[in-house]
């Protein structure tokens, strides 16, 4: 079956034209009606049909506008193999005694990781921040209150990321080596698109992560090291927090990395390719 393809508005009107003809003559012998009577029915059908079409095309642009587009995810969720390094990220909102002894610990093995901080904690911990600076562990962004990020708007979410970091340089910007890693790690996970679209405009990487140990939840010290090493590999970015059992696990975890020859490093060199 050929189908013919009309794109000009005379054409279509031509057969509108047609077949509105037809139809008028075979309704009057159908129905049996005279021809005043018939055109009455027909001007009556046309400006119903033509309301129905309307309210139509405006439901369908209003119920349009409320779906939500496809998230573009161009997140990273894991880095370089090659690097033979994987990367412990922390995301600091409270317990800055255990934020303490976590760098203390990674510093007797020798090693340095990112700790993607919230703005409301930065604020409260200026001098722990600067130590931490001070030390060479990187510091990443977390956000200012922990919020929704993908029910946020673009200024939200424009607003949350630079508070936050305003909060971070004034802590760091004395170090002589200190740059701005332009690493954010949404709260919970939650990414959209207003999200990618501040942070591609403020110029950040977003930040997931390859494993999760959920320490936050399970405050097992047991779950959260096997979580940790489960079939690890080089490029894995694990996401944990500064939970007393987060803080029991580590050596455990850092020992296991050791004999497994894998590094570990900060995220920004992890995801170099």
């Amino acid at each position: 079956m050929k189908y013919a393809i009309f794109g000009g508005a005379n054409e279509i009107f031509a057969i509108y034209r047609f077949i509105i003809s037809h139809s008028f003559n075979r309704a009057i012998i159908f129905y049996g009606m005279n021809e005043t009577r018939f055109r009455t029915f027909c001007a009556n059908f046309v400006i119903l049909a033509t309301l129905l079409l309307t309210f139509g095309i405006a439901f369908v642009a209003t119920y349009s506008e409320q779906i939500p587009t496809q998230t573009v995810n161009n997140a990273i969720y894991e880095g370089n193999q090659d690097s033979g390094s994987v990367s412990l990220m922390f995301n600091v909102y409270e317990n800055t005694d255990n934020v303490k002894k976590i760098a203390e610990i990674l510093d007797e093995y020798g090693y340095k990781t990112t700790f993607f901080v919230g703005g409301v904690w930065a604020a409260k911990n200026q001098d722990v921040l600067l130590q931490l600076g001070a030390d060479g562990f990187e510091i990443g962004n977390h956000g200012y209150m922990h919020r929704d990020h993908a029910k946020l708007n673009l200024k939200q979410n424009e607003d949350e990321i630079l508070v936050t970091q305003k909060l971070i340089d004034s802590a760091l910007s004395s170090l002589p080596d200190y740059q701005n890693c332009k690493l954010f790690a949404p709260p919970s996970g939650s990414i959209g698109n207003k999200m990618f679209e501040a942070c591609k405009k403020l110029d950040y990487k977003v930040i997931m992560w390859t494993r999760d140990t959920i320490d936050w939840r399970d405050k097992d010290a047991d779950i959260i090291f096997e979580r940790a090493i489960k079939d690890v590999k080089a490029g894995d970015l694990i996401l944990m927090h500064p939970t007393d059992a987060t803080v029991t696990a580590l050596p455990r975890i850092l020992s296991h990395l050791k004999s497994q020859n894998l590094k570990v490093d900060v995220v920004s060199k992890v995801i170099e390719k």
